[in-house]
């Protein structure tokens, strides 16, 4: 075994390697960007040097600055982790040239299925079945929808190189291949730097199942059984599990010898996931699957394999990659009980899952019997709109599915994040989703349930805003207490200390102005025995009955700082100037209304197109004076990498446009603003 190691990459990966390297007792390294330099993975490591700005193409990805950091720290191997440089073969190749050891398999391996057109045609020779489609290296726009026609609608545009659903496009109907060939290729050059694409023909009811393989440098391959990654949206995937359900043996034995050959093929050494697309339309069937592509790297759902087969998959590359025999052969590996994995995003679900980014205010993960949390983010701690956003994987283990899903709902209950929107909620419903209990899913199960697994805009939660409205006034009237003669900052909330504090007598409700979620709600307060209740759309919450037997007005306020003194469903999380309400998992921003503080030029945004979260403006399509009709594109927003259409909210004429193409734009900023047709006729 080398003694250091260097782990390429950020993040809950960089974490997770970490962990097992210093297990094993060596010496790890870390490289950061700007963004990241109080990152966790950069303080958790032994030694961490800088590589350059936030954005990847300028730091992770650039493969000499790593190499130079590897032989400036004296690194013996480098990690790659997943993503990044991952599945770059130049770059295992520049290791090679370094005399450093690539955790990983050797760049033959890589490139041959690296590209899924090349990859397809490798199993098409040694007799795997693939997809049908076209896997040609012909990118003319015109040839390729001549083809899609051909397969047959619906299709998948699919990038070359990468993974993780960038450069994926479904397309249901000819009339709109052009647009998504165009987005697809976009994203895959961002992505990975290679534009090209495939077509596929969609297959009905499909379900996405994996198999975990690893092979050494003795020519050993085993596969460590399979995973189930169904539950996706956009074809990013959201819970995974391992086994799959209702995997019949005859299949499980199927896959995992095509998984192994195919392998075998490459001369694979290391970890690395054979993708296989079956048809689950009248259950799982050994004749109906087909090789998809190969990722030549750790998956981000190893740790349900882990969970399953008690072994360490790092620990498996480490010693692989060092030259060892595989730590176990096929005859003693064995499946024990089931896993889940849910991972929790920074996005918003009520918004189309938009990326949400920002300062971690709080976080608190629940626990559960079999749970594990794999996370390299912390409370206080930024995120930034230049890395995929997820903050951890929440990992279940249990002795059947059913125990597993119910200890991963636990744990997302007691799952606490405030800043950023998360997908918590959601996660929590599709643990409890009857058809996904039932095993009865593939891969659209998401989208067509999205209403009601509540990814959808909700109303305002009244309570929750109530309760928001009640922790400012406490927080206002402390201060006042402390010093009575300082009202600065209370307007327009002054009512508290209009009439002094009535501490006998009741006072009539006088009207409050809150901004909830952004937008302006009012409320009503009242003061009963000179303590507030606050009512925010018939939700009425005080803290009356907490206080009997209490004595002496500043105890009051002492006691006040106990959160046990609020609903029990809730939990609150106080900065400068707004609170945070987590009620059921679900966030509500709250804070004072203040007049002076409104965006007079932006005070009627109903035809106002803005960015829904930071990110790189990477097309505009319309100028001042031109004529748009509802749902016309207006501009492509680029955030984490994946893209997002803004659209035209009415007809009517583009009155101004506040972006160029190129420029980065924060949340909440204006793009164009629309004249609405009706608006103008008036």
């Amino acid at each position: 075994m080398f003694s250091s190691v260097l782990i390429a990459n950020r993040g809950e990966i960089a974490v997770r390697v970490m962990k097992t390297a210093k297990r094993l007792g060596l010496r790890t390294i870390a490289v950061y960007s700007e963004a990241d330099a109080g990152a966790m993975h950069v303080r958790m490591a032994d030694e961490a040097y800088p590589i350059g700005p936030a954005a990847a193409r300028e730091s992770y990805l650039v493969i000499e600055k790593i190499i130079a950091v590897a032989k400036q720290a004296g690194a013996e191997a480098i990690h790659p982790g997943y993503g990044f440089l991952s599945e770059r073969a130049e770059f295992a190749e520049a290791c090679a040239e370094a005399g450093i050891v690539f955790v990983g398999p050797p760049a033959s391996a890589i490139r041959a299925m690296g590209l899924k057109d090349g990859a397809k045609a490798l199993m098409q020779k040694a007799g795997v079945p693939v997809v049908p489609g076209y896997h040609g290296a012909n990118q003319d726009p015109k040839f390729l929808k001549e083809k899609a026609y051909e397969v047959g609608y619906p299709v998948l545009i699919k990038a070359v190189a990468g993974g993780g659903g960038k450069g994926m496009k479904r397309v249901d109907k000819a009339m709109d291949f052009d647009e998504a060939l165009a987005s697809a290729q976009r994203e895959a050059q961002g992505a990975f730097g290679d534009p090209r694409v495939l077509i596929e023909k969609y297959v009905l009811s499909p379900r996405h199942i994996e198999i975990q393989v690893f092979g050494d440098t003795q020519g050993n391959v085993v596969h460590l059984f399979e995973r189930d990654c169904s539950l996706q949206r956009r074809h990013q995937k959201v819970i995974e599990e391992a086994p799959a359900p209702g995997m019949p043996a005859a299949m499980r034995e199927a896959m995992g010898r095509a998984a192994v050959e195919a392998a075998k093929a490459v001369g694979y050494v290391g970890a690395g996931t054979v993708e296989f697309i079956a048809d689950g339309s009248n259950g799982l069937d050994p004749t109906k699957f087909w090789f998809m592509e190969m990722n030549t790297r750790l998956q981000v759902e190893h740790p349900v394999t882990e969970a399953i087969t008690g072994q360490d998959l790092v620990e498996w590359q480490l010693r692989v990659a060092a030259g060892e025999p595989l730590p176990l052969m096929q005859d003693s590996l064995a499946i024990h009980g089931h896993a889940v994995e849910a991972r929790l995003y920074a996005e918003d679900p009520e918004k189309g899952f938009l990326p949400s980014t920002g300062t971690l205010h709080a976080l608190e993960f629940g626990s559960a019997e079999g749970v594990r949390i794999d996370t390299g983010v912390e409370e206080g701690a930024e995120v930034s709109p230049y890395y995929d956003p997820m903050i951890a994987k929440v990992i279940a283990h249990g002795a059947t599915r059913d125990e597993a899903l119910d200890r991963l709902g636990q744990a997302l209950a007691g799952t606490v994040v405030a800043g950023p929107r998360t997908n918590v909620t959601f996660l929590k419903a599709l643990t409890e989703a009857e058809g996904f209990r039932a095993g009865d899913f593939d891969t659209g199960f998401i989208d067509r349930n999205v209403e009601a697994l509540g990814a959808v805009p909700q109303p305002m939660d009244a309570k929750a805003a109530a309760v928001g409205g009640l922790a400012i006034l406490q927080r206002q009237m402390q201060r006042l207490w402390r010093n009575p003669s300082h009202t600065d900052g209370l307007s327009p909330w002054s009512i508290m200390s209009a009439d002094g504090f009535a501490l006998s007598e009741s006072r009539p409700a006088q009207r409050i102005d809150m901004v909830i979620d952004g937008e302006r709600v009012p409320g009503l307060v009242q003061f009963v025995e000179g303590l507030p209740v606050v009512e925010v759309d018939g939700e009425r919450v005080s803290i009356l009955r907490q206080w009997r037997g209490y004595t002496g007005y500043l105890e009051t306020f002492v006691h006040d700082n106990d959160p046990r003194h609020y609903p029990p469903d809730v939990k609150i999380v106080s900065v400068p100037g707004r609170v945070f309400v987590i009620r059921n998992g679900r966030q509500t921003e709250v804070r004072a209304f203040d007049p002076l503080d409104v965006d007079l030029d932006h005070l009627d945004g109903g035809g106002s197109v803005k960015a829904p979260m930071h990110g790189k403006v990477v097309q505009v399509f319309v100028e001042a004076g031109q004529q748009v009709a509802k749902g016309d594109r207006v501009a492509v927003i680029e955030a984490m990498k994946m893209e997002h259409t803004l659209l035209a909210p009415s007809d009517g004429v583009v009155t101004s446009v506040s972006v160029t193409a190129g420029e980065q734009v924060a949340e909440g900023a204006p793009v164009a603003a629309i004249e609405a047709a009706q608006d103008k006729a008036a």
